[in-house]
């Protein structure tokens, strides 16, 4: 099995205050592993609560799906790094992140199966 290691997310991905967006997803059934997420509160002046939720394919975000739920200090940086790395392995699994309010900065790093 050959990796792709390193950043999962083309650059910095902004999430907006109260919406929850896909971050990373499954193609052509080729494993995803998520060693870290990295998130920052850049914009507000109060605490704000990151969400991170493993959506199978044909899932939905839901308390169920939830993983963490994260509070982040103003101006602070958080690492998100499970002891194993969180595996998607369908075709359509994917991470979505979701912010309370203010503004979250995310980058994810792992390894994506190439052939």
């Amino acid at each position: 099995m050959a990796l792709s290691r390193g950043r999962l997310t083309n650059g910095v991905i902004n999430v907006s205050a109260g919406t929850t967006i896909g971050i990373v997803t499954v193609a052509s059934n080729k494993k995803v592993y998520i060693k870290s997420i990295i998130a920052h509160n850049g914009i507000s002046t109060n605490s704000i609560n990151a969400q991170v939720y493993y959506i199978p394919n044909g899932g939905s975000v839901s308390a169920n799906t939830r993983l963490f739920n994260v509070s982040i200090a103003q101006s602070e940086t958080v690492f998100i790094e499970p002891s194993y790395p969180i595996i998607l392995t369908t075709t359509g699994d994917q991470i979505s992140i979701g912010c309370t309010f203010g503004q979250l900065n995310i980058i994810v790093n792992g390894d994506r199966e190439v052939w």
